[in-house]
């Protein structure tokens, strides 16, 4: 017997017992697009704002005179804006005096920081490239160094320097602030990494010293740690206010730290004129040096980012 034949409409159909399941879609996360998070959002605007409102407290508050300080909002102008006029004062008041204590700074700054930032940078390149007895210890050594406080050690350094008959001059402040045993651990970790030991061996094979080596091979690669130590150790330097506070007593020598103090301190001195809006203006011109070197600086950091994401 031959098999039935069936058309295409009476063939039967095979029943399946389940159904589909649902497409599920996952949504893929592209490189090029972060993600976004309303968390982290929040909390870098909060960040943002505490960073910022001092500093736009400062700058409206610069431009008031001394009445217009205690008749006014704080975060809000005055009817009269004074800035240019105190800033002139500022320049001007006791002699000019200010101008002395920004050159005392700038000094400080150089000499210190400076200094501080070429010992940390050979340091660092030293420990990290070359092999010596005893380098455990000096680790050790770096490592506590970066545990104890400065305040720890100001009546120590006090007491040595007036000794060596050192207080109440620039040497007091320059020769403290040349010790960065941060920046010395930053560089040390930061040479280990960044200048491979392949490159100096082949300097060395060619014929280079080790001096011509390190200034020509090696700290092209540590322009942004060289950087980021400088920008620490300006700040840190800039900002000093203890170290001068127990060393220096004649006003000639003082930092803007020490000598804005003084001002602020007039008010509460028997027949002392209060000058709080030239505080607050002087305080604003202290901080534009700093603000100016971190916006030249930190394409330093950025070309030291692309050179190591093009390394990687």
């Amino acid at each position: 017997m031959s098999a039935p034949s069936f058309t295409a409409e009476q063939t039967p159909r095979r029943r399946t017992s389940h159904r589909r399941a649902p497409a599920i879609r996952h949504t893929r996360h592209t490189p090029g697009r972060p993600r976004r998070s309303v968390v982290l959002t929040l909390l870098m605007c909060l960040t943002a704002l505490y960073a910022l409102l001092p500093l736009v407290w400062l700058v409206i508050n610069a431009t008031k005179t001394q009445k217009g300080l205690l008749d006014s909002f704080g975060l809000w102008f005055s009817g009269d804006f004074a800035l240019w006029d105190n800033i002139s004062q500022t320049l001007t008041y006791d002699d000019g005096i200010f101008v002395r204590w920004f050159l005392n700074t700038l000094l400080y700054v150089v000499a210190g920081a400076g200094g501080a930032t070429f010992l940390a940078v050979l340091g660092g390149y030293g420990l990290a490239k070359f092999d010596f007895t005893g380098k455990r210890a000096v680790f050790a050594t770096v490592i506590g160094a970066v545990a104890v406080p400065a305040t720890a050690l100001a009546v120590p350094t006090f007491l040595m320097f007036s000794k060596m008959g050192l207080t109440n001059t620039p040497w007091a402040v320059i020769i403290p602030s040349l010790i960065s045993p941060f920046g010395l651990y930053l560089m040390w970790v930061f040479a280990a990494e960044a200048v491979p030991t392949e490159l100096l061996e082949a300097a060395r094979v060619d014929g280079s010293g080790e001096l011509r080596t390190f200034f020509r091979v090696a700290l092209p690669l540590l322009t942004p740690g060289v950087v980021t130590v400088l920008l620490f150790t300006m700040v840190q330097t800039w900002n000093n206010y203890f170290l001068p506070l127990i060393m220096i007593k004649d006003p000639d020598w003082y930092p803007l730290t020490l000598g804005l103090d003084a001002w602020n301190e007039q008010a509460s001195t028997a027949g002392g004129q209060p000058v709080f809006n030239l505080v607050i203006t002087g305080s604003l011109l202290t901080i534009v040096p700093l603000i100016i070197a971190f916006l030249l600086l930190q394409r330093y950091w950025q070309s030291g980012l692309a050179a190591g994401s093009v390394k990687g």
